[in-house]
């Protein structure tokens, strides 16, 4: 609620002013900067005010808030990989992250291994003397697969590499991957932190001072910025970010459950669920016992009609995280980028159902659910 935030100077206003201005008056040459501000691609005072507060709630030293998640993963990998350079990856990152790696990073002469990052050592394996970087993504986006973040972190720091975390489906309140030995952690804000389908926007936090002064860096160079409005509403909604992830959670565990035992459903995913094959990790690594809002199933019969049956609370949509309920048939959607055969090596088949669990009353969404199954 209140980390990172100081009521205004001159009125006490309780919010952070929203700062709508390009250049910052300089008070002499002598005194340029001295108020830390002069230009808002460089700094923006409410961005600033948001990136110092998700730099606190994320236990890092400092992060850049930018357009969106994706301009964070490629703020990442601009920052740390060059012509020749080799990252280990996992081979179930976000389809838009699998996708920048492929179609812009490998034509410029950048190296990736895509790989299964259930098993530490398979990690390890694929490194290779060119490696600079290990992008690691937990849970997964939409597997929900874990990564062991502070066994990967050990292998990371003992070979001198660095190791990313994109945690956009944990967020803060399930897991924060600097705690775990990571050196930097990736989140789009559009997701839990904005949480209202308000704006766009993502984050790259950094452990250190030096991590953060090369992000700030080509965030500069790049001009890759949030705009002060969005930067304004975020600082709003991501107040309520711890009560809409444990309403999400919870709901979630009863979604869950009712799917396990639906005969249209021949696969249910959530941390949570005894079923899930990682839930001694899910269990360490996640906090308060919280695993998310996000589950998928299997589902047995036509998912584009599933999709096009299902009524309210639901929405057909392709965000995430939000307080609205959404679900979506990944391999058409958010995942029609990737090859068919990497989509599948993965487990994202055919029916393959997403959900995204708001904060509606779960009764609810089971009933909506099940009429929509049950129409198959």
């Amino acid at each position: 609620m209140h980390g990172g935030v100081v009521p205004d100077d001159k009125t006490g206003a309780i919010l952070t002013p929203v700062y709508m201005s390009t250049t910052f008056v300089q008070e002499s040459v002598d005194k340029y900067l001295d108020k830390g501000f002069s230009y808002s691609r460089t700094n923006n005072p409410t961005v600033k005010m948001l990136e110092e507060k998700v730099a606190k709630i994320e236990n890092g030293y400092d992060a850049i808030c930018v357009s969106t998640g994706m301009a964070a993963t490629a703020s990442c990998i601009n920052a740390f990989m060059n012509t020749g350079d080799h990252c280990v990856i996992t081979n179930c990152s976000y389809g838009g992250t699998n996708r920048i790696c492929r179609e812009q990073f490998v034509p410029l002469g950048m190296e990736f291994s895509f790989v299964d990052f259930t098993d530490p050592k398979t990690v390890e394996a694929a490194i290779q003397p060119n490696t600079k970087l290990i992008f690691s993504e937990s849970p997964t986006n939409p597997t929900l697969t874990l990564a062991d973040l502070d066994a990967i972190s050990e292998i990371a720091q003992r070979h001198g590499i660095l190791h990313v975390c994109d945690s956009t489906f944990a967020t803060p309140y399930v897991c924060r991957p600097l705690d775990h030995g990571c050196d930097l952690t990736i989140q789009s804000l559009t997701k839990y932190y904005d949480g209202l389908n308000i704006g766009t926007g993502g984050a790259l936090v950094a452990k250190t001072p030096e991590l953060y002064e090369r992000i700030k860096l080509i965030q500069n160079m790049h001009g890759n910025i949030m705009s002060p409005m969005t930067a304004f509403l975020m600082l709003q909604t991501m107040k309520t970010m711890g009560l809409r992830i444990r309403q999400q959670s919870a709901s979630a565990m009863k979604i869950g459950t009712f799917l396990e035992s639906h005969p249209k459903v021949s696969k249910v995913v959530y941390p949570g669920l005894a079923s899930h094959p990682q839930k001694e990790l899910a269990d360490r690594q996640h906090r308060d016992n919280l695993h998310g809002g996000m589950l998928w199933f299997d589902v047995i019969g036509d998912p584009i009609k599933l999709m096009d049956s299902i009524k309210r609370p639901w929405t057909l949509c392709e965000n995430l995280g939000a307080t609205e309920s959404i679900i979506t048939a990944c391999a058409v959607m958010t995942h029609a980028n990737m090859l068919r055969e990497d989509r599948l090596k993965v487990g994202i088949t055919d029916g393959f159902i997403r959900i995204s669990v708001g904060i509606e009353d779960p009764d609810d969404l089971i009933r909506g659910l099940d009429d929509a199954l049950n129409q198959l």
